[in-house]
């Protein structure tokens, strides 16, 4: 009884250490179970905003001559179902505090990081050169495919009626069109996709009153570029909160690992 106060006293400090131990890796677990469930969204944002670009907006890529866009639009989407797993994984690992779980969690987390830095470069080096290019090419794919292959003309035809326009540079273009130049039985002056009034026939007058006379390589240009900005900033963005991810997922395997090696 004599020595009792101080064993209670020596042991207070032990008790305090152990608590506080306990306390930050609570933390910790708080931490990544709210980063990783963040993370998760951002996944399921990631996966939505690539089939929405692949479905809604990618419809004309097939004239844009580079395979640049696609491949950024499906690694983005590889990447969204990546994080939605890497997520899972995150929050299994916290909740059981597996060690191996939570390394393998880190280690995705930095793959996922390189990922949107590849996805998000590759979008804005493809954003700088995009206006060079389809001056190159669109005009190119409208002379030799219009009429000729089916998925081409259906996407021509749908960007002159969408973005009110004719041609890659302006009308004229269609007067050099295989198209025009080997089809002996029409009439027409260019697509009927080109007229402000759609109708089978339209074109057959190229007078301004009927037809678009601004070319299509400007707008298809513009909207293009929205889209790689959309994946260049998402892709880039994400690299900056996977960081703080990485870190606290560590500091946890560390404070689990100090726990084993004590016991």
């Amino acid at each position: 009884s004599i020595h009792s106060p101080f064993i209670m006293m020596n042991g207070q400090p032990r008790n305090r250490r152990k608590n506080q131990e306990l306390c930050g890796k609570n933390f910790l677990k708080f931490v990544v179970y709210v980063f990783t469930f963040i993370f998760w969204l951002t996944g399921c944002a990631f996966l939505a905003i690539g089939v929405w670009i692949l479905f809604v907006k990618h419809s004309f890529a097939s004239l844009l001559g580079n395979s640049t866009f696609p491949i950024a639009t499906y690694l983005m989407i590889g990447i969204g179902g990546f994080i939605i797993v890497t997520g899972i994984m995150g929050c299994a690992g916290a909740r059981v505090e597996n060690r191996c779980l939570l390394v393998l969690y880190s280690v995705f987390l930095l793959l996922i990081f390189l990922l949107e830095a590849i996805s998000g470069v590759l979008a804005y080096m493809y954003e700088g050169i995009i206006r060079e290019e389809l001056s190159r090419s669109l005009n190119d794919t409208m002379m030799k495919n219009y009429n000729y292959d089916a998925h081409l003309t259906t996407a021509i035809d749908d960007m002159q009626q969408r973005f009110l326009c004719c041609g890659a540079v302006s009308f004229k273009d269609w007067q050099k069109s295989q198209w025009l130049r080997e089809d002996r039985n029409t009439t027409n002056k260019a697509p009927d996709s080109c007229c402000m009034s759609y109708s089978h026939g339209c074109a057959v007058s190229d007078h301004p009153s009927n037809i678009y006379y601004r070319g299509c390589s400007p707008r298809l240009a513009q909207y293009t570029k929205e889209s790689l900005m959309i994946i260049g900033g998402v892709g880039l963005g994400l690299c900056c909160v996977q960081i703080f991810g990485v870190i606290f997922s560590c500091c946890l395997v560390r404070k689990i690992k100090d726990k084993v090696y004590k016991y």
